[in-house]
């Protein structure tokens, strides 16, 4: 089999999805795998062969999915703001931010099959999103809005994303985080702002709902 490359993706991604809404946002239409655990479970089999990361991408996961719900049912949070959607996946959150008036948006993602799926989906819904490629973690260009949904599924991920949030935080920045109960969310320093019973593939996770919350960096 041929390798992938970033290049070549937009064939392996139509190959592999389907347009469909995500339920929880019916508004926005991403190519997702209709065959969750089939998609997931090929790329873990022939990762070394066709040099493909985890899909993350492939999937409108609960976090993601409930941070989107709350920005188009409260545009005021985004409207008019340069926005950082982190560890953007499929581009769900930034393109709720772009349909809700955000001034900007960037969709960062350390895999770069995220800037094919993120451009496909954006054409898709009519909107405009840069990508950033690469590791951002540390860094800032002056985003008035971080969005990150579902980024605390690993302790060491973890560890290193709250010192930046909370310096970002400090010099004036807002923080926004959907998480489904995931297990290294942090115990303090969040404010709940929504809660959601997010509809998910029993594929990738524990349940068919999945209860997932807004919360801001205090």
């Amino acid at each position: 089999m041929t390798a992938l490359t970033p290049d070549s993706a937009k064939k392996f991604i139509l190959d592999n999805t389907a347009l469909m809404a995500p339920p929880h946002v019916p508004e926005i239409r991403l190519q997702l795998a209709d065959e969750a655990h089939e998609l997931w479970q090929r790329t873990e089999d022939e990762l070394t062969e066709i040099g493909l990361p985890p899909p993350f991408w492939a999937f409108a996961w609960a976090g993601g999915q409930g941070l989107a719900r709350y920005i188009l049912d409260n545009p005021a949070a985004v409207r008019g703001r340069r926005v950082l959607d982190f560890a953007s996946g499929s581009g769900l959150v930034a393109i709720a931010a772009v349909k809700a008036g955000s001034a900007e948006v960037i969709a960062a993602d350390i895999d770069p099959f995220c800037a094919t799926a993120v451009r496909l989906n954006a054409e898709a819904n009519g909107v405009e999103i840069e990508f950033l490629a690469g590791d951002c973690i540390g860094t800032d260009a002056g985003w008035d809005l971080v969005l990150a949904g579902d980024v605390f599924y690993d302790k060491a991920f973890a560890d290193r994303l709250m010192p930046w949030f909370a310096a970002l935080k400090a010099r004036g920045a807002d923080i926004l985080v959907g998480d489904p109960g995931r297990s290294y969310l942090p115990k303090t320093g969040l404010e709940p702002l929504a809660v959601y019973e997010v509809a998910v593939t029993r594929a990738l996770e524990d349940a068919e709902v999945k209860r997932t919350t807004v919360w801001c960096l205090a």
